[in-house]
């Protein structure tokens, strides 16, 4: 991979949670403490949307598969669906009894998943905006979770551990208590055999999906790792963190390629566009910042 400059400031006027980009990766949607979901085309470089709804602080907002829709969840304790092309909600789902920390469409499209402070996980039909399972984990708050490529399992993230966990028997298959202090995030590679994990500790690694065994790690932060992403072709590692920065790292040599400045306050999560040109990083400095490959 390339290195990267700075492209666009985008100003958002509150602390910004998250930020992904929409499956062609001509958009971004972002997630902000005002309660507001927001739509950026990167091109024009402005919010083309505005979802209002939640009315707490929204603490994630992603597109489905095929960017028709977007889902969002918030310390309001619910998670909501809108129409990706449009300012409609179409369905608003709950039951949990506490923030909801992180969502996610699986790759089919036809469910989404929850996590929550009240800790537990909970797997939703999209049509229907029924909870169709739910899965405990411990005592612990859950930060974070990712579905599989193939959507037959998901892993989660809480206190010091991840859990691996089958979709259809609801069954913990692995739990590994990975970390010296608590993980921020955690994702599946794109071919499933390898889990990427980041913490408070600073520390970024990376685990085999089967054995658990620690495959690699990445050492640069200075403070807590907020948000850990695979390039596309997965052989570049993005992350971000409270020291303001973010980073990526080459995979197979565990050496930090390139250091991104410019946010004033914490990183609060990044993710890159399909075709690996883009970088995009939310911040509470209330800013999205778009970074260009050179």
């Amino acid at each position: 991979m390339k290195y990267f400059k700075p492209l666009k400031t985008l100003h958002v006027n509150s602390r910004v949670k998250s930020v992904n980009f929409s499956p062609d990766g001509s958009k971004i949607v972002s997630a902000s403490n005002d309660g507001i979901i927001r739509v950026w085309d990167i091109k024009l470089g402005k919010a083309i949307r505005t979802l209002k709804g939640h009315f707490d602080f929204v603490t994630d907002a992603k597109f489905s598969p095929d960017g028709t829709m977007i889902v969002s969840c918030s310390k309001d304790k619910t998670i909501r669906l809108w129409n990706g092309n449009s300012e409609t909600e179409f369905k608003k789902f709950e039951g949990h009894s506490d923030c909801v920390t992180c969502v996610q469409f699986a790759h089919n499209g036809r469910t989404i998943l929850s996590s929550s402070m009240d800790k537990t996980i909970r797997l939703w039909d999209m049509n229907s905006g029924e909870q169709i399972q739910k899965f405990g984990e411990k005592a612990y708050e859950i930060n974070d979770l990712h579905f599989s490529p193939n959507d037959q399992m998901f892993v989660s993230a809480s206190d010091n551990s991840i859990v691996t966990w089958d979709l259809k028997s609801a069954e913990r298959v692995m739990t590994l208590k990975i970390h010296y202090k608590t993980v921020c995030k955690s994702r599946f590679s794109q071919d499933g055999r390898f889990i990427l994990t980041c913490s408070s500790d600073k520390i970024i690694r990376i685990w085999d999906a089967t054995t658990g065994k620690q495959i690699q790690w990445f050492k640069g932060h200075l403070d807590t790792v907020t948000g850990v992403q695979y390039s596309p072709n997965g052989q570049t590692i993005l992350s971000c963190s409270d020291d303001k920065t973010i980073r990526l790292w080459d995979v197979q040599f565990g050496m930090e390629i390139q250091k991104l400045q410019g946010h004033t306050n914490f990183v609060t999560g990044v993710d890159i566009s399909p075709d690996g040109n883009t970088i995009a990083s939310s911040s509470y400095d209330e800013t999205i910042r778009l970074w260009g490959r050179l």
